[in-house]
């Protein structure tokens, strides 16, 4: 693969990234958040198809994972379980997450680990044992 082709793949994966962030940012709507976070892996996942690099893969298993999490606790608010519930911290440290990885990628450095761990830690507090930690002070975002 051309180191053109390369570089045109990562800015397009760094713009998408960046847009998804915005467009979390700018609605009110958790489903709709979710919605917008779903973009996120799209863009990883074709992506490494088009220029594979390890460190894509890594952010697509990290997003779609976070993404899965995310998709089963608002499965759960809406059948009325409201033990956990998806609030702003969450979606801000999400937001965080993937404007560091966006930086991240622009920086062609192996600085995503940082980014994809805010993010997984972001999915994992709205999870039963993650809220636990998260209450206890253990997890935090």
């Amino acid at each position: 693969m051309t180191k053109e082709r390369e570089s045109f793949f990562r800015k397009e994966l760094v713009t998408e990234l960046r847009e998804v962030a915005r467009r979390m940012n700018e609605t009110k709507n958790a489903e709709k958040k979710i919605y917008y976070f779903s973009a996120a892996y799209g863009i990883t996942s074709r992506t490494y198809r088009y220029s594979f690099s390890r460190d894509v893969l890594l952010a697509d298993f990290v997003l779609n994972a976070s993404y899965q999490a995310l998709m089963q606790r608002l499965a759960m608010l809406k059948s009325g379980d409201t033990t956990v519930v998806l609030d702003d911290k969450i979606f801000n440290a999400l937001h965080k997450g993937l404007l560091m990885l966006a930086d991240a990628f622009e920086e062609e450095k192996p600085k995503t680990q940082e980014a994809l761990e805010q993010i997984l830690t972001a999915s994992f507090v709205s999870s039963g044992p993650g809220n636990y930690l998260r209450e206890k002070g253990a997890a935090t975002i």
